[in-house]
């Protein structure tokens, strides 16, 4: 440690950092524009400069390393002198439109022009002009004449998101902050750099000209989206969500969101909104209100019950519904007689061990400082934007990734072993791997494993995984979506016992983890999704859930759906008009309270941050007033905390670490089985970044990016040369009794018969399963 003083402070840091991170350290504030803690240091503002005593000229504390007994002065004569200097030249060119700046009353050049800046401007010249540029539908580049080239943006893109989208042209007046010639900026971390931004210079284009930062009003709240629990500051102006920007949480999100928890608030004011309930009369839709509405919910649930059996009576919910709703779904599920109720909708194989309750495995700060690992069956980049960007931290700082996956997508990041095979053939990959570990640890591999051979890159996983500490094996979304999700997680498990790995699922939504501690699960009679599909029933009780894209097999989903003798559906948005008969509009995360438990196990509650729109009323309330007319136990409580502290526990804390509860390991033992030859076409289905849920599909500008563009069908080179396809060509791709009629995209990288399909968006509702056999003809 090195001793320093400022301002007549002493204060003590690690060797080698420098004088910013000491005064951060003492709480002294040094004004700074290019400086930011979660980036390099680039020391091109200058506004830091301070006055180091026996140094000839004044010093930029952010870029000037510490040594022992250093006497640093930030607000001395000199130091001040030098400080107001450079905010002149910093304001030389800069705009004087603050009135009409969206950046104006959170800007930190108008803040420290205040305390740096003159009265005046000795600079008659004209003042440089930057032209206006149009990089997509999320980032708005229009007034580039007040960038103060601090370079944050490029830094965050190259060091953060992996990518550099944005760089800077030519040199001294001429210098501008530019994305690469006509490309827009289409990372998944891409608004972060909004945030960065000291000045108006870029902004948002959905929030643009909308609103003033001091009418705004701040709420907490947590994402509702993917399964980091990303913490959100809500921003509210007459009752409506403006703009949503990052709470920082170094335990979860640091200071970053992604695109999609910060722009899916787009879709809470949409045209889509359910405002109130709505029943079908003679193949027309009504509104009503809701005693009407929920009577007849209650009187069809019991005619059903009745006539054909508690049996016949199957609930689905989202593992995007608060742990409230999902827990009294069941409830009411159970009370009823029935045992029929699931929230893993896209999840296929029933065979999974019932004691597992998957989760991370370990915090989010630990997966942080990992140094090994293996990841499978996971679309790192856009199922976990955040956890993607802190493993691409470890990885730059000496980690090791290797994959197992059917495609080789662009990870931004280096991976050390890959292994790309047909989703059919992952369970002999891993056997592979099994057998390398086994023969690099000298143990017995398991019974059945004596004539499997393992593959170079087999050995070259097992042996990374037995190289360093920390190390995991992480398990992905499309593994718990896969058909053999049982022997796959077996065969991961005994990889991660034997090479003394923590094992983990990067599970899928926002409260995955929630559904399994409010038991939101089939009973031992009970069907899982699947089967509530497969065998039809006669009806179905839809929480948040749209069927045909949050399913795994849409197509068995609308077929069972439109036999149903009652469908309810409980959502904000106006969905399954033509198999539904009752819509009821519950709210969305914005507007109720509730509890999301996030992939490491934390629970952490949020409040509504807006009133619900119109008659929409919170989901948990729903519940608990039909639980009422069913005439069930146990529905009477008067605030979601009540229900939140049944689950949790009364004394547990707001923001409850439940991980004693959560169990990866299951009983089974793994299997070996041959890799088949390259035969029939299978397809892998990903769910694109905004197509994961209700909320994100209806949001405008998301869906206006690349990433929300409609789906193509991915072949392999050979497999398109086989039918005589290029790039851009419609391809006809069938599955079952549906067929869809899509764009044909070639990636080299694909397995020979793998196509690569999306599932969560319209265009591919009328397909099958998500995994299994597809066959495609030229269109």
């Amino acid at each position: 440690m090195v001793e320093i003083e400022i301002d007549g402070k002493k204060v003590e840091v690690q060797e080698g950092s420098m004088v910013m991170d000491a005064a951060n350290k003492l709480g002294t504030y040094i004004p700074h524009f290019c400086y930011h803690k979660k980036l390099s240091i680039a020391a091109n503002c200058r506004m830091c400069l301070v006055e180091v005593e026996k140094a000839p000229k004044p010093l930029p504390a952010c870029a000037t390393p510490v040594t022992p007994g250093m006497i640093v002065r930030s607000h001395s004569e000199k130091a001040i002198t030098a400080q107001k200097g450079v905010m002149e030249f910093l304001l030389i060119n800069h705009p004087l439109d603050c009135p009409i700046c969206d950046q104006g009353g959170e800007c930190q050049l108008q803040d420290l022009a205040v305390g740096y800046g003159g009265s005046s401007s000795r600079y008659e010249e004209e003042k440089r002009v930057v032209v206006p540029k149009d990089v997509g539908p999320l980032i708005s580049m229009q007034e580039m004449s007040r960038c103060i080239h601090c370079t944050r943006c490029v830094r965050f893109g190259q060091e953060i998101a992996g990518v550099m989208e944005f760089g800077m042209l030519n040199r001294g007046e001429h210098s501008e902050i530019t994305s690469f010639v006509g490309k827009t900026v289409d990372s998944e971390l891409s608004g972060n750099m909004i945030d960065l931004c000291p000045v108006g210079a870029l902004t948002s284009k959905p929030f643009r000209y909308s609103a003033r930062t001091w009418e705004l009003s701040r709420r907490k709240s947590v994402s509702p989206h993917d399964s980091l629990g990303a913490n959100l500051i809500v921003q509210v102006k007459a009752g409506k969500v403006m703009r949503v920007l990052p709470l920082e949480n170094e335990d979860v999100n640091e200071c970053w969101i992604s695109d999609k928890d910060r722009f899916a608030y787009e879709a809470l004011n949409s045209e889509d909104r359910l405002a109130a309930p709505m029943i079908k009369q003679d193949g027309k839709w009504q509104e009503t209100d809701w005693q009407t509405a929920l009577e007849y919910v209650a009187h069809g649930l019991r005619n059903i019950r009745h006539e054909h059996g508690a049996d016949a009576i199957a609930a689905l919910a989202t593992p995007n519904s608060t742990l409230e709703e999902l827990s009294l779904l069941g409830k009411l599920v159970r009370g009823i007689g029935s045992e029929n109720i699931d929230f893993r909708l896209r999840q296929s194989d029933a065979s999974l061990d019932s004691s597992i309750k998957p989760w991370l495995g370990m915090s989010i700060n630990e997966f942080a400082a990992l140094k090994r690992a293996f990841v499978i069956g996971s679309f790192l980049r856009k199922d976990h934007p955040l956890l993607a960007a802190r493993l691409r931290l470890a990885v730059k700082g000496g980690a090791s990734l290797s994959i197992l996956h059917a495609t080789d997508d662009d990870l931004l990041m280096p991976v050390a072993n890959k292994m790309i095979k047909a989703p059919s053939d992952w369970l002999a990959a891993l056997g592979e791997v099994i057998v390398a570990v086994a023969e690099a640890r000298g143990v017995t591999a398991p019974a059945g494993f004596e004539g499997v051979a393992a593959s170079a890159e087999a050995k070259q996983i097992a042996a990374s995984l037995l190289s360093g500490e920390p190390k995991a094996v992480l398990l992905g979304n499309a593994v718990l979506q896969h058909p053999e999700a049982a022997k796959l997680h077996a065969a991961a498990q005994w990889i991660a016992q034997n090479t003394d790995a923590r094992f983990g699922f990067l599970t899928e939504a926002a409260n995955t983890v929630g559904g399994y501690l409010a038991n939101a699960l089939p009973g031992a009679n009970g069907a899982n999704a699947v089967q509530m599909f497969e065998q039809p029933r006669k009806a179905y009780l839809l929480l948040n859930a749209e069927p045909e894209l949050d399913t795994f097999n849409p197509q068995a989903a609308r077929a069972a759906l439109n036999q149903a003798d009652m469908v309810v559906v409980m959502s904000a948005f106006k969905h399954g008009a033509d198999f539904a008969d009752v819509m009821l509009p519950i709210t969305p995360f914005s507007e109720t309270s509730g509890t999301f438990v996030n992939c490491e196990g934390r629970a952490q509650s949020f409040n509504g941050t807006v009133k619900p729109l119109g008659d929409a009323r919170p989901g948990w309330k729903v519940l608990r007033v039909l639980g009422n007319l069913l005439e069930l136990d146990g529905f009477d409580y008067d605030a979601s905390e009540t229900i939140r502290n049944e689950i949790i526990g009364a004394n547990a804390p707001a923001e409850a670490n439940l991980q004693p509860r959560l169990n990866n390991i299951g009983k089974a033992l793994p299997q070996a089985v041959k890799a088949a030859s390259a035969g029939a076409l299978e397809r892998v289905a990903d769910v694109p970044i905004y197509a994961t849920d209700a909320i994100v599909r209806r949001s405008e500008p998301l869906q206006q990016t690349r990433d929300g563009a409609e789906p193509k069908a991915w072949l392999s080179a050979d497999l398109a040369a086989k039918l005589g396809v290029a790039a851009g060509d419609q391809v006809k791709v069938v599955q079952g009794s549906g067929s869809a009629v899509l764009a044909a995209a070639i990636d080299k990288t694909l397995p020979v018969n793998v196509v690569r399909v999306a599932a969560g968006h319209p265009s591919t509702a009328g397909l099958g399963a998500m995994f299994g056999p597809i066959s495609v003809e030229k269109a």
